[in-house]
């Protein structure tokens, strides 16, 4: 049966803009869930490193000239709710923006130019609760969205309103900036847009097969800063992970230095991790961890993994941490 003309019409122009542009959808994510002991003695049941689920996809403009958008959520696998309370739905990334021969620009809500870069330089890509040195400690002084919460509270690596630049690569060499309007505090009580410092960060990049180096700095919109530097060498399997940051919260003048070390070593199917850490909190030691994990990949998605780690607190304070987990990649 033929469609009606006003059916038709818009079967046309569907039919007609898909043959002028290109687009792709991607679904993508990682469910992860392990039984672990954290800190305080108490069996978890629970993510060890972030289950999430995201939807991306890209539309082919012409010209070298293409459309992006990016929504990412996290969840707690375990009950299938949102990550935290007082998290928007789309904590990851919701994004919109234009990619061509002269970089990226993204608008809305994601990663700030150096947490969106940081991961590659400890051994878990910051992405485990257990054993990274990195994950306590970095940025401790630095919230990069004071009030970038559904509930007003501190975001730590994502900016609101934000605008996002990522440079194309010049011989491994590339610039990441960010930004963001400060209009995520009005309403609140006493808070006016005049009183903030525009954010801003920048992360200067190099990547190639064998090594890779970043040096970054950042304000935020309370003023309070943060300086990230990182080093990985890379020689067969074996990979070798540096950092350094150091965050000063300005209404303070509280200073965070932190140093981590970590290794990688790949055997076929298993992974071998290691690391180090320390934090000096306004000259005074405030932590000590030191990590280790292996994990065995069944597949390219599939995988197990085991976590052992000890952290020393102010006071001579040890604590230990373990677990076991499994993630799939999807």
């Amino acid at each position: 049966m033929r469609p009606s003309p006003a059916v038709a019409v818009p079967l046309l122009f569907l039919a007609t803009t898909g043959a002028m542009a290109q687009s792709g959808l991607q679904i993508d994510g990682l469910i992860d869930i392990g039984l672990y002991r954290d800190t305080h003695k108490t069996w978890q049941l629970g993510p060890i490193q972030r289950s999430n689920l995201a939807f991306s996809g890209t539309e082919d403009l012409g010209g070298g000239l293409a459309a992006t958008f990016a929504l990412n959520m996290r969840f707690e696998s375990d009950t299938g709710q949102l990550e935290q309370a007082g998290k928007p739905f789309f904590h990851g990334e919701s994004t919109v923006g234009l990619r061509g021969a002269l970089g990226s620009v993204r608008l809305g809500r994601a990663l700030d130019a150096m947490e969106s870069q940081d991961w590659k330089f400890d051994a878990w890509g910051n992405f485990d609760r257990i054993a990274s040195p990195a994950w306590d400690i970095w940025h401790y002084n630095y919230p990069t969205d004071p009030r970038g919460n559904a509930d007003g509270t501190p975001e730590y690596g994502r900016l609101n309103n934000g605008v996002f630049y990522d440079s194309p690569s010049f011989n491994g060499f590339a610039v990441h900036l960010s930004t963001a309007a400060n209009e995520s505090v009005r309403g609140l009580p006493g808070g006016t847009v005049d009183s903030l410092v525009q954010p801003w960060g920048v992360s200067l990049n190099y990547d190639s097969e064998r090594w890779a180096a970043m040096l970054a700095h950042e304000r935020n919109s309370n003023g309070d800063t943060d300086s990230f530097a990182g080093l990985r060498g890379t020689l067969g399997e074996l990979s070798v992970y540096g950092a350094w940051d150091r965050s000063k919260a300005l209404a303070s003048s509280s200073v965070a230095k932190v140093l981590t070390l970590s290794v990688q070593y790949v055997l076929g199917r298993v992974t071998l991790r290691g690391g180090w850490g320390r934090m000096d909190l306004d000259g005074v030691q405030a932590q000590r961890t030191i990590g280790t994990g292996v994990s065995y990949a069944f597949s390219k998605r599939t995988s197990v993994y085991a976590d052992v780690a000890a952290k020393r607190l102010p006071g001579d304070d040890n604590r230990s941490m373990y677990g076991v987990g499994m993630a799939h990649a999807f």
